[in-house]
């Protein structure tokens, strides 16, 4: 079953005040991220964004990695992420070491 709340979602703009920086470690990773993506051709926008997360700790929330890594993506790629229209997000648990991102972009195949 589908629950609908009627409220305006909040940007992230909105939700945090003063300024943002970004960290050392979120620099470092997003410098291994960009050397690592492989050279794609994206389709024709809006996207269809599968990405799964292979952690190793069952703690870690399945949303804490989008925004980084969608920023790469965006990065790499050349595409605003406005365009991305539907989203899936899994979480799978594998041993320490063993950690990866798993990502397709396709093209939506329905209009909008």
């Amino acid at each position: 079953m589908t629950h609908k709340v009627n409220v305006k979602p909040l940007s992230v703009n909105q939700a945090w005040q003063g300024r943002r920086f970004k960290t050392p470690a979120y620099n470092s990773y997003q410098k291994e991220v960009l050397f690592k993506l492989p050279k794609i051709i994206l389709p024709k926008a809006p996207y269809d964004v599968y990405i799964e997360f292979g952690l190793s700790s069952k703690l870690s929330d399945i949303d804490n990695g989008l925004k980084p890594f969608i920023d790469c993506l965006v990065k790499k790629y050349k595409f605003d992420d406005r365009d991305i229209y539907f989203l899936t997000v899994k979480k799978s648990i594998i041993p320490k070491e063993k950690e990866f991102i798993k990502f397709s972009i396709n093209h939506l195949e329905y209009d909008l």
